[in-house]
């Protein structure tokens, strides 16, 4: 009796538990870079993603323009004077014979590249310029903002005009002055976010360590505030472009022969009723572009945004 009771003891001892079986998706878990968690949120923005196609497709073809347009932009056709959208002639022709197609595509060029330029050298100097005057405070901040604040109440659209009937404005001059008059509401938004910033736990353990300034201000805190600077680039993009469009609209900008889309709808103004072709495609590029830049902002405000649930 007594061996049997061990043996029956041995056998129990040696029994295995057994687990319930667990699917093996419920045991992985899969983690996500910053890259996918972006792409994710961004995806989401529907007229985000239309509208980064569609500026990709403007900048390549303003970019193309010399190979894929038509004719030259000052081409003259003096057999072709103002006719209306045709296969030969898709946008029609003005009242030189010049073809409003390849017009409209040369002008791309001037427009968008303004708006881009502006875009990323307004962004850098606000960017700089906030986040030095944030970390540092005292006599850096009253001194960078105080200045900020002078260029603030400037009225940068009369300027801009005085400075266009002074100098004949070029691509590059229009880009340097819009720069110099675009930077500052982005200063003082990094600076606000710094301020927020300076004080935080993982900025004192960089010091407590000896990490520089200049590396913790733009290898610690830049991070921090790449999504409004990505952000208020973008809508500085389609500023530029719509100032650069109204500017030589009233004809203080580019100046012809070389076309930009403002001063094409300049051209076009004495024949709005009668040509309409010459006023609707180069106002038509105006409004898609300033909507999808502003699309692509909206889209990036909330993929970047870290409250945003997944």
């Amino acid at each position: 009796m007594v061996e049997h009771e061990r043996q029956v003891a041995a056998g129990a001892g040696q029994a295995q538990v057994v687990e319930p079986a667990v699917p093996e998706e419920y045991g992985k878990v899969e983690g996500r870079t910053q890259r996918q968690i972006f792409w994710r949120r961004f995806k989401r923005h529907r007229l985000a993603l239309v509208g980064g196609v569609v500026l990709l497709f403007l900048y390549a073809a303003a970019i193309l323009a010399p190979w894929i347009a038509p004719y030259g932009y000052d081409e003259i056709d003096v057999t072709a004077l103002n006719q209306p959208p045709s296969l030969e002639h898709p946008m029609g022709t003005d009242r030189l014979g010049r073809d409003e197609l390849t017009r409209v595509l040369y002008g791309g060029r001037v427009s968008l590249m303004v708006g881009l330029c502006v875009g990323v050298f307004s962004t850098v100097i606000g960017a700089v310029v906030g986040i030095v005057s944030g970390y540092y405070g005292r006599f850096v901040d009253s001194t960078l903002m105080g200045f900020t604040d002078y260029m603030l109440v400037l009225p940068f659209l009369p300027l801009l005009l005085v400075l266009g009937s002074l100098f004949q404005f070029t691509p590059v001059t229009i880009t340097f002055a819009l720069v110099v008059l675009l930077w500052m509401d982005l200063a003082r938004l990094v600076r606000g976010q710094v301020l927020s910033l300076r004080d935080q736990e993982f900025v004192l353990a960089a010091r407590a360590i000896g990490v520089s300034d200049l590396r913790i201000m733009f290898r610690h805190i830049l991070p921090n505030v790449v999504g409004v600077l990505v952000v208020k680039a973008t809508l500085a993009v389609a500023l530029a472009i719509l100032l650069e469009s109204a500017i030589s609209y009233l004809g203080f900008g580019i100046q012809p022969p070389t076309p930009s889309w403002g001063n094409m709808l300049t051209d076009a103004r004495a024949t709005m009723t009668t040509q309409w072709w010459l006023t609707v495609f180069p106002g038509l590029m105006i409004v898609i572009t300033a909507l999808c830049v502003n699309f692509v902002g909206d889209g990036l405000r909330d993929a970047l945004d870290p409250k945003a649930v997944e």
